[in-house]
């Protein structure tokens, strides 16, 4: 299960982040969002988990769990919807006969 974790202090890394999940149980992966041009962190991330349960708990255990002096939003990650790309083509012309 892919986890949403938000409020995070912008010090805060990743192997502590898997250090505070792994207590609720194994942990696949996890990504801070970084920004691309200051390589700061935007304060949120992601914390993938095998077993649905545990993540379930760690959610559960951890949302509005104050962590360095911030309240950590934690909740299950949804999908993005996909959004139509867009190209340049026109439809096909109809003929009028």
């Amino acid at each position: 299960m892919n986890i949403f974790v938000a409020n995070l202090n912008f010090r805060y890394h990743e192997e502590s982040l898997r250090e505070l999940f792994e207590t609720y149980g194994e942990v696949e992966s996890v990504r801070i969002i970084t920004d691309k041009a200051t390589g700061r962190s935007k304060g949120f991330g992601f914390v993938e988990m095998k077993n649905d349960d545990e993540a379930y708990e760690a959610i559960y255990q951890l949302n509005e769990k104050e962590v360095e002096g911030r309240k950590l939003v934690v909740k299950a990650s949804e999908e993005k919807p996909q959004k139509p790309r867009f190209t340049n083509r026109r439809p096909p012309r109809q003929d009028r006969y």
